[in-house]
């Protein structure tokens, strides 16, 4: 029980301040200090055993109600203890962060950015190294990694790249016939879909279908490896993360891309052949010769020296988010998310320049 003995302007409490006497507490104070004009009342709290949550809400309460007017004297140990563990009185307010001005904030993100493209460098640095170093040296490696990563990036991606480019090469020449007609130039549908497919759309939307598929599945593994300290356990067992996980990805990608962009390059020219042949009333033999015609070895050269510069941004911007992946489950979603993202991206902006470069660049034949 609680018991509230008043002298002049200072409560004596004695007994146990909780729950069950709070309310008949609350009342009694209320009445006093409504009562009491002086400028200060004290609560002694010597004789106090113990304290719970509801006494300490009602000592913050009163404290809160009338600020400058209460002071608690006599605090035993143990109630002063439970009162600093749990009182919001004590807990000390969060300062307002002040919103950065433009110079400032353009100054941080200049700062990130130059953080995360040294990364970046220092990853790519990495991945070259070991990737040429391993080539000659077998050590450090999984055995059979290569053709595993090989199978699982390009023997697994052939059929949503072919299915893909068919469709690309059959829209595009669909949309093409209708205006090639008019003018009567049926014939010139096989070098629009010849050129554009080996210069353009076979390196970009294979990148692209990889980018989605294997990028994504590159980041995730990376990203959960770290997340469940895997990488941590390979540098215990002096093993390189880059050159045990990341190289094989890079031989495979390197190698199977170019394979993949030339067989998207004639499936998409055989979904522009269904059209010249059937719509446009093209022989075979004359779709063939005029592809023949107009198709050079710099064309083809152009198609797979982006597919191999995109190989080498997908595994690469995947292995970075991976790496720099925090947080659990939902940050190895997020990594993963990111990395096809920033694939895409870079992919693109990369044939942008790429196109730049073969378009002004001298021709080779």
């Amino acid at each position: 029980m609680l018991e509230i003995t008043i002298s002049e302007n200072t409560l004596f409490f004695s007994g146990d301040l909780k729950v069950k006497s709070i309310k008949i507490a609350f009342e009694k104070v209320n009445n006093f200090l409504k009562a009491n004009k002086q400028d200060t009342v004290l609560f002694d709290l010597s004789e106090v055993r113990s304290i719970d949550s509801a006494g300490i809400a009602f000592l913050d309460e009163i404290k809160i109600s009338n600020p400058d007017k209460i002071q608690i004297i006599n605090i035993p140990t143990n109630v002063e203890k439970a009162i600093q563990s749990f009182s919001s009185q004590t807990t000390p307010i969060k300062e307002t962060i002040s919103k950065p001005i433009l110079f400032e904030w353009m100054g941080e993100k200049f700062y990130r950015s130059l953080e995360k493209f040294i990364k970046v460098l220092y990853l790519t640095t990495d991945i070259f190294y070991w990737s040429v170093v391993g080539l000659f040296r077998r050590k450090g490696q999984r055995e059979g990694s290569f053709i595993q990563q090989s199978l699982l990036i390009g023997v697994d991606a052939l059929l949503i790249v072919g299915l893909i480019s068919f469709l690309i090469g059959f829209i595009l020449a669909l949309q093409s016939a209708a205006q090639l007609r008019q003018f009567g130039a049926n014939i010139f549908i096989a070098d629009l879909i010849g050129i554009a497919m080996f210069k353009e759309m076979g390196p970009i939307m294979t990148a692209i279908v990889v980018a989605g598929r294997s990028g994504s599945a590159i980041a995730s593994e990376v990203a959960t490896m770290v997340v469940t300290e895997e990488i941590d356990a390979l540098k215990t067992m002096a093993l390189n993360p880059i050159r045990y996980i990341i190289v094989p990805k890079f031989h495979a990608i390197t190698v199977t891309m170019p394979l993949l962009t030339i067989l998207s390059d004639l499936i998409g020219i055989f979904g522009g052949f269904i059209i010249g042949i059937t719509y446009l009333q093209l022989s075979p033999a004359a779709f063939y010769n005029e592809l023949m015609t107009v198709l050079i070895l710099r064309d083809v050269f152009t198609g797979l020296a982006k597919s191999v510069v995109f190989a080498w941004i997908i595994v690469i911007v995947g292995c970075y988010f991976g790496m720099q992946v925090k947080g659990g489950a939902e940050g190895v979603g997020k990594a993963t998310t990111a990395s096809v993202v920033a694939s895409i991206f870079f992919v693109i902006i990369a044939d942008s320049i790429l196109g730049l470069i073969f378009y002004f660049g001298k021709p080779i034949y």
